[in-house]
């Protein structure tokens, strides 16, 4: 089997998922496309450009089943994941070289399709569950380098915000229970992987119910100036404990998180105590802001105004210091004015973040936007505001990133840079890529030998410039996780 994944983490973390399933009934995976008898594709339908990929892939993909078929070496190609549960019966019917169509709550059921499809027929399963969280399979990491993970958390989403197709593609919010949860984050941990991001679309609305005790929690209260386009549910373990729990498991392996909904960091903040009291939870905040118009805000159903959501990132920079917020944005949004365009770049001015995912706005079918509302925004207009968007998302980040220049800073080494094999890349706490020389070093721990800094170890880096994307700096020492918390 071959596989190739488009769009999100989710995606990435689906693919490990479905992988460990097939690898459980024979299957062998390969990284040659010619060597494959199963082409699988993980798919995206967030933007019509995302879709717009997978058909030209496929295209490709045509000459070489046709190569094949003449070879008698037949080939069978599925697509998976978000696009196969929106657009089913045009994949089948529009590419007739697709074998086999799953959704995501179908991956289970993989075995069986390409069984079916064995036999020349087209399979496909987009059902939609209430309850799979695939909680019992432990997905097979594919990550590079084995020093960072994505552990998924809950799948789904209930917020319906008027632009997006999650919910459509990815059904209604379920949390898995704890324990699996810590059960994979242990085996990561004793694996040797050093950073560990719990993946979800609205993470901070993580309820485990599994067990009964857990039932009669009360409700959780929502941020001041927010609210949902549903009742908040009462029950469960709530994401906070979840967090506590998970960041006792290994001092030395970082916790990340994302993505979380402005809406669910409530004013007792447990969650913001627990970043700021753990050194291993990393400093850094999602916080997806969407559009800095009020008017426009209401208009996606994102629950809340411009002024709640500066407030809550007030609130978050005084409860942690120094912390790191990345969001993301649309421009062109169904009736957007050049006024509520400019209120955008206004809270990118005002915040200043220091990661940014902005993109233009594309109608998808199913959404509140695509039966309620316009796509009235010129694609010409929606691209110059993006691109103004970009600029000063780009400016303001790195000011910010200047604001480091002098410092050290703990990284978590990933691998050789990308540009050049002299140098090695990693992330600091905020998320940052920081690039410096690789070379010898000495060990904080005293040893006298000097060290290489290799995959996975943690070292100290004074920076020495910036850009808006990346850190470049000196290497000081390595070290540790606790031994840096120690010393700050």
């Amino acid at each position: 089997v071959y596989l190739e994944t488009y769009g999100c983490q989710m995606n990435v973390n689906d693919t490990e998922i479905a992988w460990a399933i097939l690898q459980k009934n024979g299957y062998a995976r390969t990284k040659d496309l010619d060597e494959a008898d199963v082409i699988l594709l993980v798919t995206c339908s967030v933007r019509e450009k995302a879709e717009q990929a997978i058909w030209n892939r496929l295209r490709h993909l045509k000459a070489l089943k046709a190569r094949r078929q003449q070879a008698r070496l037949p080939l069978r190609i599925g697509i998976l994941g978000c696009m196969a549960e929106r657009l089913k019966e045009e994949i089948l019917h529009r590419e007739k070289l697709v074998d086999i169509v799953a959704g995501p709550d179908a991956y289970r059921d993989l075995p069986q399709l390409l069984a079916v499809a064995e036999s020349g027929q087209q399979a496909a399963n987009v059902l939609l569950s209430l309850d799979e969280t695939y909680a019992d399979i432990l997905p097979v990491q594919t990550s590079a380098g084995g020093t960072t993970a994505f552990v998924s958390i809950m799948r789904g989403c209930d917020n319906m915000c008027s632009y997006c197709i999650v919910p459509f593609t990815r059904g209604r919010e379920r949390s898995r229970p704890i324990a699996s949860i810590l059960q994979e984050v242990r085996m990561l941990s004793d694996q040797g992987v050093k950073e560990v991001t719990l993946l979800g679309q609205n993470v901070n609305s993580f309820r485990d119910m599994s067990e009964v005790q857990f039932q009669s929690a009360a409700a959780p209260v929502l941020s001041r100036g927010f609210s949902t386009v549903y009742k908040a549910k009462p029950g469960g373990l709530r994401f906070a404990h979840l967090l506590d729990q998970v960041s006792r498991i290994d001092p030395e392996m970082r916790i990340r998180f994302t993505s979380p909904h402005p809406k669910d960091f409530p004013d007792e903040a447990s969650v913001l105590q627990l970043i700021q009291e753990r050194h291993n939870i990393c400093k850094q905040l999602h916080l997806p802001a969407q559009s800095g118009s009020t008017r426009v805000l209401e208009a996606m159903r994102r629950g809340y105004t411009r002024e709640a959501y500066l407030d809550l990132v007030h609130h978050v920079r005084e409860c942690i210091p120094g912390v790191s917020l990345s969001s993301d944005f649309i421009s062109g949004f169904c009736g957007e004015t050049e006024e509520d365009h400019q209120q955008t770049v206004s809270l990118l001015r005002e915040v200043r973040y220091n990661v940014g995912f902005l993109f233009a706005y594309s109608m998808r079918q199913k959404t509140r936007a695509y039966h309620r509302l316009q796509d009235d925004v010129p694609a010409d207009i929606k691209k110059r505001r993006l691109e103004e968007l970009i600029t000063v998302f780009r400016e303001e980040a790195a000011r910010a990133n200047e604001a480091m220049v002098g410092q050290s800073q703990l990284v978590l080494v990933e691998g050789p840079s990308k540009r050049s094999d002299l140098e090695l890349c990693g992330r600091n706490d905020g998320n940052i890529k920081v690039i410096f020389p690789d070379a010898e070093t000495e060990d904080a721990a005293g040893c006298k030998a000097p060290v290489r800094a290799q995959p996975g170890d943690y070292v100290l880096v004074k920076v020495t410039s910036a850009s808006s994307q990346t850190l470049k700096g000196v290497l000081l020492c390595r070290t540790t996780l606790s031994r840096s918390a120690a010393c700050h």
